[in-house]
């Protein structure tokens, strides 16, 4: 990875004479924010696409000297620049790194909806753009691929794929797509959770729970083990029918549009519900659903159940954390593929939206903590985004790819036998780099490993029990 800065030339880096298109009035990136910069390139250290590309122009420093230029009309919205912001990753670690607390989370979502509507992007780019926001927002739409899917796995055709490299010297993009494939199972073709689930013993609390796209899909365990922790902790759980996507793919592409509607429909879904909280389990869509008072600031019919809904929103650490277990908790006892036990060493992946973008990460670890023989282990630059980052593994092959080798790496190096990862997309990521780095280490949302010690199950290391 490259750190030392390398210096913003105008004359390469920002200039081009052919090209017009600008910023346009509907909020653009706000001046006054822009100014809180004081230029200090704290954010630079901690940046991961500065980290792996080394520009300035690439950094978030670099970018709000873009936006500002664009804003004064120094520079044009060229193809070079839009490049420079698609390079961000939205992990949001210059927000928690800077010391001047500069919003570039509220710049850089401002500036990615200005990039979708002023920049015309070339044909190829455009059509797997529309692929990608037509079809991972809907699940319904990705259930129709899950039988395909199945086959491609099973008989083989991915590994051939693999093998041959072909892909990705056709398409890197598309390499990067089908790299982060989830390994399918009949799980995914047997959704049964809407509905309303009693509490087990006395009654704490109502809550709802979202499913998410990728998650319900491809991740139902993972769901499934949510909504036991959550009742047997005395938590009546409520689980719409007509729940869809949470818009945090959109929104973090800029898909402003898309994203208000479907924000629209998730606040719907829970309207007559009368729930103390609303719970998610995985990181990007949690960081979204606390955001929908921004996304939906200028609904006069939604600016206000928006904010009422974002604030119920609770990631299901955060709030088991706050109401405290009541379930007893037994220990886990891991077994490896050879069958022999061994000493449950966790190491727990802190993904961006929870660490940065919600501030969680005392309340996983302290959770954890509380499974008998659990042993916790830190790795070296916790903070480093694995590049996953929604979709930009699928944008950005090239620095995810880097990202992801270097984040498998720190993990691995602590020897744990098992990964705590609380996001699908971050799962995938890290599951195909243990993958491709020969480690056969698991990979689980700490919620099942809560699960999995209320119930007395066995964890399976490197083979784990769907």
């Amino acid at each position: 990875m490259q750190t030392e800065p390398r210096p913003l030339k105008l004359s390469t880096d920002l200039q081009s004479n052919d090209y017009s298109p600008s910023f346009d009035s509907s909020n653009p990136p706000d001046p006054k924010l822009i100014d809180t910069c004081v230029h200090c390139g704290f954010c630079l250290a901690t940046c991961p696409s500065y980290r792996v590309i080394g520009k300035e122009t690439d950094s978030p420093r670099g970018r709000i000297y873009l936006m500002d230029a664009i804003n004064e009309g120094e520079i044009p919205l060229s193809p070079a620049i839009a490049q420079h912001f698609d390079t961000c990753l939205g992990c949001l670690a210059c927000v928690t790194t800077c010391p001047s607390g500069v919003k570039y989370d509220q710049l850089i979502a401002a500036t990615r909806s200005q990039v979708e509507r002023n920049h015309p992007r070339q044909p190829l780019d455009k059509l797997y753009r529309s692929f990608i926001f037509n079809l991972f927002p809907y699940p319904n739409r990705l259930r129709f691929l899950l039988v395909p899917l199945f086959f491609y796995q099973k008989l083989g055709l991915q590994n051939l794929v693999k093998a041959t490299g072909l892909l990705k010297k056709i398409s890197p993009r598309l390499a990067g797509m089908e790299g982060n494939l989830p390994s399918l199972t009949f799980d995914a073709f047997q959704e049964k959770l809407p509905g309303v689930f009693p509490a087990v013993g006395e009654k704490r609390y109502r809550v709802g729970m979202i499913l998410g796209c990728v998650q319900r899909l491809f991740f139902n365990p993972v769901n499934k083990a949510t909504l036991r922790v959550l009742t047997a902790n005395g938590c009546e759980v409520v689980i719409p029918r007509s729940q869809g996507c949470c818009a945090a793919l959109p929104e973090h592409q800029g898909q402003r549009e898309q994203a208000q509607d479907l924000a629209r429909k998730m606040i719907d879904s829970f309207a007559d519900t009368e729930v103390d909280a609303i719970i998610i389990n995985a990181a990007g869509c949690g960081h979204t659903l606390k955001e929908y008072h921004h996304i939906l600031a200028d609904d006069r019919d939604y600016a206000e159940k928006a904010l009422e809904f974002s604030q119920k929103v609770k990631d299901v650490q955060e709030f088991l954390a706050e109401i405290g277990l009541t379930a007893k908790l037994s220990p886990l006892t891991p077994v490896n593929a050879a069958g022999e036990v061994e000493k449950l060493s966790i190491v727990y992946q802190d993904a961006c939206h929870l660490l940065h973008g919600q501030k969680i990460s005392v309340q996983p670890r302290n959770l954890l903590k509380q499974i008998p023989g659990v042993q916790l282990r830190e790795p070296v630059d916790a903070a480093l985004c694995c590049g996953s980052a929604g979709v930009y593994n699928m944008l950005q092959p090239e620095v995810a790819e880097e990202l992801g080798e270097q984040k498998v790496t720190n993990l691995l190096n602590t020897g744990a036998v098992l990964i705590a990862s609380a996001n699908p997309g971050c799962t995938l990521q890290i599951s195909k780099h243990l993958q491709e780095q020969g480690s056969k280490v698991a990979i689980m949302h700490p919620i099942e490993l809560l699960d999995y010690s209320i119930r007395g199950k066995v964890v399976n290391i490197g083979n784990k029990e769907s």
